[in-house]
């Protein structure tokens, strides 16, 4: 008898203990689903359009895909996983939802290269490959604060998938289904490039991956913990505060987030989104305003562990390059390898279905942190 496993990342509990203790409770990861898929999109050419100044086009592409496939998953009634990268994101999803994300994406796909010229890559590897091939793929919940919780996944099945997704060998499908509609409902890019908190001076965009033949769990705990002591707290690091954020009501800005959302310019968005932005500096002066704001730095998704850790902190020169030695010890001790990039600010696009609880903030550092990271860390793996 063949079980329904649509609800199994909705049915997970949440753990509330100390991240760095949490990696290393193997009991507390559970297994994917066999008969789910990892989907993945991912920007080809997203380093040269990062160099050429697309930085926010680059992340506001990545976010729109998010929000094409999670509001496909609120409509299924069930929750998913998904990591933000930047430059694409990560799906792991059930069957019940699988076949309208594709087509979703497909759709947004042909958005994407004919407003902004950069063409996404969109695939998918059910889970039950992944595991035939010798690979893991296990996930918790942790609450990263207040009501926010985050997947986090241990294994290397992701990275499997996108080398396979990524791959010259991948068969992509380009078909996309132009009589249905895409949803991208609650895709937002209003907010103005974001500086540090007070006596912080810069932002720094980190991934680690741990080395092949190493204990996955035990290298990001030391990464973790490295982070910890250097840092502080998630909320001493936070490089998103109230005090920093300021509204871009740029016609050209906007003009950005009504050409994802539709496909095309729709002046008469264009002008209703102006007005709704402009008319957020005195919505924000209000009680539920406030709430808002410190509710958005609160849900700001400035961690990613998808297999690989992914993040963005804020902290003094003096703070990154003590982080930068220990990371270098674990380097050279054949642990880990990591890449990462300074930047004065960060940047975020967000996807808010409701300004009460239901709002998701994508954090990454100026100029294309994530991408930029990537690529130093893409140059280690190389050399060995």
């Amino acid at each position: 008898m063949s079980v329904n496993t649509d609800l199994f990342y909705s049915h997970l509990p949440v753990n509330r203990i100390p991240l760095s203790d949490l990696l290393t409770e193997d009991h507390l990861f559970y297994p994917i689903p066999a008969d789910w898929h990892v989907i993945i999109t991912d920007i080809k050419g997203s380093t040269s359009a990062v160099q050429s100044g697309q930085h926010q086009t680059v992340n506001l592409v990545a976010t729109g895909s998010i929000v094409a496939v999670l509001n496909i998953s609120f409509k299924a009634n069930t929750s998913i996983p998904f990591f933000f990268g930047g430059d694409g994101a990560t799906f792991i999803v059930p069957p019940a939802v699988r076949e309208s994300a594709m087509r979703a994406l497909q759709l947004y796909k042909q958005h994407t290269i004919d407003n902004f010229n950069l063409a996404l890559r969109v695939g998918c590897i059910p889970v039950k490959d992944i595991y035939a091939a010798g690979h893991e793929l296990k996930v918790t919940k942790f609450n990263s604060s207040g009501n926010f919780s985050i997947p986090i996944i241990l294994g290397d099945g992701l990275s499997y998938a996108e080398g396979l997704i990524k791959g010259p060998g991948y068969l992509h499908t380009d078909q996309a289904q132009q009589t249905e509609d895409l949803d991208l409902t609650g895709m937002q890019c209003r907010w103005d490039r974001i500086k540090p908190p007070e006596n912080k001076q810069e932002v720094v965009t980190l991934i680690v991956r741990a080395a092949r033949n190493i204990n996955q769990a035990a290298a990001y705990r030391d990464v973790i913990l490295y982070i910890d002591e250097i840092y502080g707290s998630p909320e001493k690091r936070q490089p998103i505060s109230v005090a920093r954020l300021r509204l871009k009501a740029s016609f050209t800005r906007l003009g950005l987030e009504i050409r994802a959302r539709f496909g095309k310019m729709k002046l008469l968005s264009l002008f209703q989104t102006w007005f709704s932005t402009s008319l957020g500096y005195l919505y924000f002066q209000t009680k539920p305003g406030k709430t808002y704001l410190s509710r958005l730095v609160e849900m700001s998704d400035t961690l990613v562990i998808d297999g690989k850790i992914n993040t963005v902190i804020s902290g003094t020169e003096a703070q990154r390059l003590q982080l930068e030695a220990a990371l270098n010890t674990l380097e050279q001790a054949g642990r880990i390898r990591f890449g990462f990039y300074v930047s004065r600010e960060s940047i975020m696009s967000c996807y808010v279905r409701d300004m009460k609880d239901e709002h998701i903030h994508f954090v990454d550092g100026a100029e294309g942190g994530y991408t930029k990271a990537a690529g130093i860390l893409k140059l280690k793996l190389a050399s060995g």
